[in-house]
């Protein structure tokens, strides 16, 4: 079994994963299964791909940042930094924390560029 689905009994003892119902956090472990395998593909489909840890905020929890070399980027959350870590080490990419490096230039780049094509889209 992958380290990913180890880690769904852990996010029930913190109250995410089950509901008042008494459910076995099946959706948890779909909602897991389905992130684990989007940060796979996109690593496997990029180029120079790396992982940022992002710290938890008041809208959203823990989150792994993978960014290719060209800058294009994808997140999804994760139950904790060692998964997190674990994760980017099995898939042999580098791994940094935001609070420590920030986020690379290449990915603001790569939005500027993304929000410009929208924006002459929109004039079209």
């Amino acid at each position: 079994m992958g380290w990913w689905s180890r880690l769904v009994g852990r996010a029930g003892a913190r109250g995410g994963a089950t509901s008042s119902a008494g459910s076995t956090g099946t959706s948890a472990r779909a909602e897991r299964g389905e992130a684990s395998s989007h940060l796979a593909e996109f690593a496997r489909t990029r180029v120079g791909v790396e992982a940022y840890l992002e710290p938890a905020t008041h809208d959203t929890g823990l989150t792994l940042l993978l960014i290719a070399t060209d800058g294009e980027w994808t997140r999804r959350r994760v139950p904790d930094a060692r998964t997190a870590r674990s994760f980017a080490q099995d898939l042999a990419m580098p791994f940094y924390d935001v609070n420590f490096t920030g986020y690379p230039q290449r990915m603001r780049d790569w939005n500027a560029r993304k929000r410009a094509e929208e924006k002459a889209r929109r004039r079209r």
